[in-house]
């Protein structure tokens, strides 16, 4: 199965594992709990779907790789304890707690989050001193004579070994007490999670071109080479950041993420296409409808590959902006249900309480955020909502003014963001409105309307933006190009994260949150 399949799967497992019976106790005992063991190449994402899968479910991660670890620093080490049996006093073998048990304990312990997944990568590559503990563990969850925390699921992860020489094959015995999932490569499962990662356009279009190129593992007389979904992603990152500070970006550095020669050699030209194409096709004026016939014009005559790469820049811009809109609406909703739950305080403070409650409540947010990225039960997207909602509570503390009454004032100022991200949604609407008028445009008979249109309905945060704010162009390109139904499934999805779709035709403006009055 790909990667997003075997998320589903382990989702699955672990809510099973989770869920409790009326006193409390977990419907499969821990002893009955199989451990997931996913097998698949290295790269592949297995440590980004635990990562996601925790963040989820609001669930802790405590992740560990089984390649460093001996006997002593699983198991832990062994004192001499005294004990006394029948009246006589004997000298008994005691453990130390295992480092990795004792690191859910202190997950446990610094976030507050009593649930989680333990996850120990590359399991069949484990010494050869511990291999005997581990049908002990795999079964029983225990290291030495300390057990797993009851709430926490083991999932396990390797690689095959044609792909890693130290790995031990598993005798039936031990993969009897597992739950084996095997994972293959996959371009589209993996792009999914590429989009909602606002992976580097440049990446997704060259791998839109050449999908060969996504996952290669060869050996030569030189050695392996090798690129991996791992090397994408990574090197997606190294690529915003160097045109953020404003570094060459060439082909040494595109070798050390993609280590495969023809595929560096080849992404590196793609890369310098790629550039020349943001600068010379102008796409802030394509999204702010002012293209020029010039630019429409070569658009019209592009080869396949050019026009892609276009539609790349185009709607990695479009998103950029979706995505800046979604977490202000969320940071202000996360405000909004806070001042809701202290209202009655607030309605009641002076300045200098509600300024002091404003700080707690900041204060307060802060401390969950810490804690829960500690636990890896965050995401890197969640943590900036919550960081953009503090900067709210204490800009609003700072605000205060003495001579009017708090609680209005509140009102009016959280009133006034709302107009304002109203404004921004509007600006964004109407640039991915623009983005479709081009296309219309440029490519009235060609495909390039329905890849739009299919980008933006994958797309999580698209698919969400357009379902609150509308897109006219959307909704019709969708119809016409048979993606109705697809279009209403979006919807539903929507609906089912609590937000209502608006109609195509519903303006931003009134899409206001309510503040609690």
């Amino acid at each position: 199965m790909n990667i997003k399949q075997a998320k589903q799967q382990i989702e699955y497992a672990v809510r099973a594992y989770l869920t409790k019976d009326e006193f409390g106790d977990p419907v499969v005992p821990m002893e009955r709990q199989r451990p997931v063991f996913l097998l698949g190449a290295p790269g592949i994402g297995k440590t980004a779907i635990m990562e996601q899968i925790a963040q989820e479910l609001g669930i802790g991660l405590v992740a560990y790789s089984m390649t460093h670890h001996t006997r002593q620093s699983a198991l832990g080490l062994p004192f001499i304890v005294k004990e006394a049996f029948d009246g006589r006093e004997y000298d008994v073998s005691e453990y130390t707690m295992s480092e990795i048990i004792a690191s859910v304990h202190q997950c446990v312990r610094e976030s507050g989050i009593r649930e989680g997944i333990l996850f120990l990568d590359e399991i069949n590559c484990v010494s050869e001193t511990l291999a005997p503990s581990m049908l002990q563990f795999l079964q029983f969850k225990t290291f030495g004579r300390h057990r797993v925390p009851e709430g926490w699921v083991v999932v396990t992860a390797g690689n095959p070994p044609e792909y890693n020489s130290s790995v031990r094959e598993f005798d039936v015995v031990t993969l009897d007490r597992l739950k084996r999932i095997d994972v293959e490569p996959d371009y589209d499962a993996w792009k999914e999670y590429a989009l909602a990662r606002a992976v580097h356009p440049a990446v997704t279009s060259y791998l839109e071109i050449r999908r060969d190129d996504f996952y290669r593992v060869e050996s030569t007389v030189e050695g392996k080479r090798f690129v991996t979904a791992r090397g994408w992603v990574d090197l997606s990152d190294m690529l915003k950041l160097f045109e953020q500070k404003g570094f060459p970006v060439d082909e040494p550095l595109i070798r050390q993420y993609l280590q495969n020669d023809a595929v560096a050699k080849s992404f590196a030209a793609y890369y310098d296409l790629f550039s020349k194409y943001r600068a010379d096709y102008q796409v802030e004026r394509i999204l702010a409808g002012k293209a020029g016939a010039d630019v429409l014009e070569r658009a019209r005559n592009a080869r396949f590959d050019e026009r892609l790469s276009l539609l790349g820049l185009l709607t990695d811009a479009a998103r950029t902006d979706v995505r800046a809109v979604l977490r202000r609406y969320d940071a202000l909703e996360g405000v909004m249900n806070r001042l809701r739950a202290r209202k009655a305080q607030f309605a009641a403070a002076d300045r200098d309480a509600a300024a002091a409650l404003l700080g707690e409540m900041a204060e307060r947010l802060r401390a969950e955020t810490a804690a829960r990225s500690q636990a890896n039960a965050l995401s890197r997207e969640s943590a900036r909502v919550r960081r953009q909602a503090e900067a709210l509570l204490e800009a609003f503390a700072a605000g205060l003014p003495a001579e009017r009454a708090p609680y209005p004032w509140l009102a009016e100022r959280f009133e006034a963001e709302t107009r304002a991200l109203a404004g921004r949604a509007a600006e964004a609407r109407d640039r991915l409105e623009h983005m479709f008028a081009f296309a219309e445009t440029a490519f009235p008979d060609g495909q390039e309307l329905l890849i739009l249109v299919t980008e933006l309905s994958v797309d999580p945060d698209s698919a969400r933006f357009i379902g609150k704010y509308g897109c006219d162009a959307y909704f019709r390109h969708n119809r016409s190009l048979m993606f109705y139904e697809r279009g209403r499934e979006i919807a539903r999805e929507i609906g089912e994260l609590g937000l209502e779709p608006a109609p195509a035709d519903r303006p931003a403006e009134n899409q206001n949150l309510p503040f609690p009055r």
